[in-house]
């Protein structure tokens, strides 16, 4: 079995796995080999990088890096960009509160003006969001409560 990096005249990368490379290119002149994306059948070999395993000396055991340190929230570095972040989405977007999945709702069924907004979601409704195209991100912070 032979894996190959493939794309199509429309641009679009995508991977397959061929029994050999005679067997992809009767494949291919047969128009059997197409895009996942948009069903193109004029597909070619992308450029790919060839998987190697890395060469060990006799005498020595395998080398795994040293695992990372893991960042906490009570890592200065941490919490500094943590509150940056959230300074910049307050004062760049407008707090709408529990009313956050249907003014999202609304600017992508184009029912609303787009702009950048934050607020509070139930699991329920952030998923039912994602799930329809919506493009959504939990922040990784509480937002600051306005009043009016």
């Amino acid at each position: 079995m032979i894996k190959y990096a493939l794309k199509c005249t429309e641009g679009h990368g995508f991977e397959s796995w061929f029994q050999s490379a005679n067997a992809f290119e009767s494949l291919r002149k047969a128009g059997h080999v197409s895009c996942p994306a948009c069903g193109a059948t004029r597909v070619e070999k992308a450029l790919m990088a060839p998987k190697l395993a890395p060469k060990l000396a006799q005498d020595s055991a395998p080398r795994r890096p040293p695992p990372a340190a893991k960042a906490t929230l009570e890592d200065p570095d941490v919490a500094t960009a943590l509150k940056r972040i959230k300074a910049e989405v307050e004062a760049n977007s407008d707090y709408v509160g529990d009313r956050f999945a249907s003014e999202a709702r609304a600017m992508h069924l184009d029912e609303a003006p787009p702009r950048a907004i934050h607020g509070e979601a139930k699991p329920e409704e952030a998923k039912a969001l994602v799930d329809d195209g919506v493009p959504i991100m939990p922040l990784p912070f509480r937002p600051t409560r306005k009043t009016n």
